[in-house]
């Protein structure tokens, strides 16, 4: 029996992927501990689990006995004031100082740790150093890889850290690293992997569908086969693959005249001709006389009473409209989804039946690789929130399962 806490639960994910693991290879279980401190994210633990685990992991005062430790701890910087500080003042005031407080006193013999992938560099590497150091000087030996959730059965571009540790014990994962493709755009499907495709639900409310509005403007630009804009993202920072505000009218219509002025500036000003200051730069008249050869006084007279164009102390720039979008990026169904956050999951679009709308919450968990037995809570916005900052179910089971039987201090039937 494998008594273990599930620390930062968030919706129960890491812990859905242990027990996973632990019933492939008929090992017992059972969990003596939870804790997270977001409302909704522990209703929808309790939902699932039928314990309720909301509580600040900093102001809890007892814990009992248990073997291993399961955390998906926020990434937080590290002080590295004075050479000689140990590595209890260096982590002091994060919530992994809270992780070690645990592991000091309880000892407990496992432990699991999950992040973004950044932990890795963060503060110059110096963050993840302090984590591997912490861990060894209570004991613990570590192993961690890297690897994107697309190359495991998730649809999804998602790269995220796994670290194992065991108290007194070599470990040593057989997983390699696995960073898959760099751009979602480019991913390559693998024999039997999972798309898009797969994950769409066939019937969907209407309240995910974008508006009439939306659908004819693009209509418009591509015809009548909105599939030809699978790929294809939302922003007014960008030209290739993009739908720019000015394309579909948001503010009011333009010319074909006024949106190639808009689509040339916002090529331009990422230019190191017009200075190196930063990418995108506001240009002055003159710098743009020396692409555009046009009446510049009338075109951007209009563009700037329209609202599409911005001039501040002689400079211009194009208005960008983002958070405007109903959608940011539409998925490309034969391939897989950006990496889901907290703030944009509700915002990722699909099209089916040749018509574009967002996903749903259920297509979120199902891009996370939550089994559709998984229980979402009846409040969409919360579900968004929690798939975005939740992990890819089959690879925790897949890092889990590997560690399991790596150790020769568990048995694995």
């Amino acid at each position: 029996m494998i008594r273990f806490v599930d620390l930062f639960a968030g919706t129960g994910g890491i812990r859905l992927a242990f027990e996973q693991a632990c019933n492939d290879l008929n090992i017992s279980s059972e969990c003596v501990f939870s804790s997270e401190i977001d409302k909704n994210a522990a209703k929808s633990y309790e939902l699932n689990f039928n314990e309720n685990p909301l509580s600040d992991i900093t102001k809890v005062d007892f814990i009992p006995d248990f073997d291993f430790l399961l955390a998906g701890f926020p990434c937080q910087s590290f002080s590295y004031a004075g050479k000689q500080k140990g590595f209890e003042d260096k982590t002091k005031g994060t919530l992994f100082f809270n992780i070690l407080n645990i592991l000091k006193e309880k000892k407990p013999k496992y432990i699991f740790l999950e992040n973004v992938r950044g932990l890795t560099t963060h503060d110059k590497g110096k963050t993840f150093e302090t984590i591997k150091d912490s861990l060894n000087s209570l004991g613990y030996n570590i192993d961690y890889k890297i690897l994107n959730s697309s190359e495991f059965g998730v649809p999804q571009n998602r790269v995220r850290i796994y670290i194992v540790g065991v108290l007194n014990e070599s470990v040593k994962l057989s997983i390699d690293n696995n960073l898959g493709a760099v751009d979602t755009n480019k991913y390559t499907k693998g024999l039997d992997a999972i798309t898009i495709n797969d994950i769409l639900e066939d019937n969907v409310g209407e309240e995910y569908f974008c508006s009439d509005k939306l659908q004819n403007a693009l209509m418009d630009i591509v015809g009548n086969d909105l599939s030809k804009l699978s790929g294809y993202r939302f922003s007014d920072y960008r030209n290739g693959k993009t739908i720019h505000s000015w394309d579909i009218g948001i503010k009011g219509d333009c010319s074909l005249e006024e949106c190639d002025f808009l689509n040339e500036l916002v090529a331009n000003r990422r230019k190191k001709i017009f200075g190196t200051h930063q990418d995108g730069k506001s240009l002055t008249k003159e710098q743009i006389l020396t692409y555009y050869n046009g009446d510049f006084n009338n075109m951007s007279t209009s563009l700037i009473e329209k609202g599409y164009l911005k001039c501040t102390d002689g400079k211009y720039k194009p208005v960008c409209g983002n958070m405007s979008f109903e959608v940011f990026k539409i998925l490309d169904n034969d391939g897989i989804s950006i990496t889901l956050t907290a703030s944009d999951s509700n915002r990722i679009g699909v099209i089916k039946n040749n018509k574009l709308r967002r996903l749903t919450p259920r297509e979120c968990a199902r891009i996370q690789g939550y089994p559709d037995s998984y229980k979402l809570l009846d409040n969409n916005n919360a579900v968004y929130k929690q798939m975005g900052n939740g992990v890819s179910v089959p690879v925790v089971k897949l890092v889990i399962m590997d560690f399991l039987t790596s150790l020769a201090s568990i048995k694995c039937a």
